[in-house]
């Protein structure tokens, strides 16, 4: 008995038995608003006499797509961008999107890195302080729909940030509340839109509150150990803070590390609060801001998809809500100790 041809009909089919393009044929079965119903309803009835079993890889490439969306990272090491990447990926799975990931740290050429992947993608995200405001620009004027994360406004584009202003303000509040008065900050504020923004309010905060703020932060990288050595160095020195304010919780968690290294006791001798609230800092008992880390990326990834399905809508520019989280490495809430530091 001869076994029959069950060949699979392609997509180039369905368009001939309606008349219409391939392109078409893609954007009826996507249910867009682009196509009238009754040819939605001829590409329907095609579909079933013809028993087509569309692909993404199909539709895209009937649309000039490549089923694919870029975002670009400044780096991919430490739990903060991890976490971002997690909220992404997660939202852009449920959408059936791929994501092509691309980390600017100690690229050669970045901005060239970057216009690059936008020629490979169908969208784009653009995190944090990666490449200059001049290419940003550059990609949305090729038509790649691009979405901002974590950094500042450029042009109409949708950006999404976390809130690094009232944050800061809460952890002086705080830090003050405990009587610390001699604070230093430790992070690099040039190297990240958001920690620009948290050494920009924190002295400001200090400032309404009638205090001098430190005359320059202790510049570092966001790592562990890069926080250890820049914490040794300011608790070693002559005049010992009473409070460290750090630009993450890495940078923190190193802190923490350098003052049991020097036989100081936290909060007794020194306080310290971090930034991000990851899984190591409730273990630590820092006191942080919690960040909706993945809720960042997760938005980021929602809103790209509108804008790569044709969405016109007003340009978006949300500012998602972060807290202060109380633990141990500042002390108790006991109000005799006020003042007394």
């Amino acid at each position: 008995m001869a076994v029959q041809d069950r060949r699979q009909a392609t997509i180039y089919e369905v368009a001939q038995r309606v008349g219409v393009s391939i392109a078409t044929v893609s954007r009826a079965l996507r249910g867009t608003d682009y196509v009238a119903p009754e040819t939605r309803r001829r590409v329907l009835a095609a579909v079933e006499e013809l028993q087509f079993r569309p692909n993404r890889l199909g539709q895209s490439l009937a649309e000039g797509r490549h089923a694919a969306n870029g975002i670009v990272f400044p780096d991919l090491s430490g739990p903060y961008y991890s976490e971002v990447v997690l909220g992404y990926e997660e939202v852009a799975a449920e959408l059936g999107n791929s994501v092509l990931i691309l980390a600017t740290h100690a690229r050669p050429d970045p901005e060239r890195k970057v216009l690059e992947l936008a020629r490979r993608v169908d969208g784009m995200v653009v995190m944090g302080r990666t490449v200059a405001d001049e290419v940003v620009a550059r990609v949305a004027e090729t038509g790649v729909p691009t979405v901002l994360l974590a950094r500042g406004a450029v042009g109409n584009l949708d950006t999404v940030t976390a809130d690094n202003d009232n944050s800061a303000r809460r952890v002086v509040e705080h830090l003050l509340g405990h009587g610390y008065r001699r604070f230093a900050y430790l992070g690099d504020p040039d190297s990240s839109p958001d920690v620009t923004d948290r050494y920009t309010a924190f002295r400001a905060a200090l400032s309404d509150a009638g205090h001098t703020p430190p005359r320059a932060p202790v510049r570092c990288a966001f790592d562990v150990d890069a926080g250890q050595r820049a914490a040794r160095r300011v608790l070693a020195g002559p005049s010992r803070p009473q409070a460290l304010v750090c630009a993450n919780d890495e940078v923190a968690l190193g802190a923490l590390a350098a003052a049991a290294e020097l036989g100081l006791a936290v909060p007794t001798d020194v306080a310290v609060t971090g930034w991000d609230d990851v899984m190591a800092a409730r273990y630590a008992g820092l006191t942080t801001v919690h960040q909706p880390m993945r809720e960042l990326g997760a938005t980021a990834a929602r809103w790209l998809q509108d804008r790569t399905a044709g969405s016109q809508a007003a340009v978006r520019r949300e500012v998602l809500p972060t807290r202060l989280v109380v633990r141990s490495s500042c002390g108790p809430h006991d109000a005799e100790t006020k003042g007394s530091r």
